[in-house]
């Protein structure tokens, strides 16, 4: 697990399922309240992360609703009593499909039905620190990013990697749709906004920006 202990919130990272999904953990150094993003399985691994931080569980966040991201939500719900908060209701379909994305991936998962859906202009906060929330379909149609401008700290869930940006060849993926997302909500953001992906290393706009070969 590692972590960010130069920013008034702190940031820990637990790789999980074969997808190696990065189920990241969140939380305020100020009040210690912290929010789990993204537990897609191994739920044992993510408890004994959250155990280790020390941190307060005070809620679930979702970027999108495939099994690798939102697999272990039902479950890591009933052991932390916490509310799930997102993604955009687009992704319905595949939160209520998660027990079918589960079978033919060959792991358990059960479907989940968040708390509060989002939108483009909400916020979520985690202890003190706020997040703005984006829109950004293309990977999956109810896909939503988390940014703090003022820390220039985000997820980015599956929109953008390090040197690549999300698969977008499901039958409900999006190129253009996603390319315009990055262009016109991650883009414009400045060259050291560095950001947690769904999967592989963090990164910063500006490197991706001089760098990515889908941005060209």
């Amino acid at each position: 697990m590692t972590q960010q202990p130069d920013l008034p919130i702190r940031a820990g990272i637990i790789p999980v399922t074969p997808f190696q999904q990065n189920c990241t953990l969140l939380w305020c150094t100020k009040t210690n309240e912290g929010v789990v993003i993204d537990p897609g399985g191994d739920v044992s691994n993510i408890r004994n992360a959250i155990k280790q931080t020390g941190m307060t569980p005070t809620g679930i966040w979702l970027t999108h609703g495939h099994i690798d991201h939102a697999g272990g939500v039902a479950e890591l719900v009933e052991h932390l009593k916490v509310p799930v908060t997102g993604p955009h209701q687009d992704d319905a379909f595949l939160l209520g499909g998660l027990q079918e994305q589960g079978r033919q991936y060959g792991f358990a998962a059960r479907n989940c039905t968040p708390d509060t859906w989002l939108d483009e202009g909400d916020t979520v906060k985690v202890g003190e620190v706020e997040f703005a929330v984006h829109h950004c379909p293309g990977h999956s149609p109810g896909h939503v990013v988390f940014l703090n401008e003022e820390l220039k700290f985000g997820h980015v869930g599956d929109v953008l990697f390090q040197g690549s940006i999300g698969r977008t060849d499901f039958e409900y993926g999006d190129h253009d749709a996603l390319i315009d997302a990055i262009r016109t909500k991650l883009l414009p953001l400045p060259d050291d906004f560095t950001f947690i992906c769904g999967h592989g290393p963090a990164s910063t706009i500006g490197h991706e920006r001089a760098s990515n070969p889908f941005l060209k």
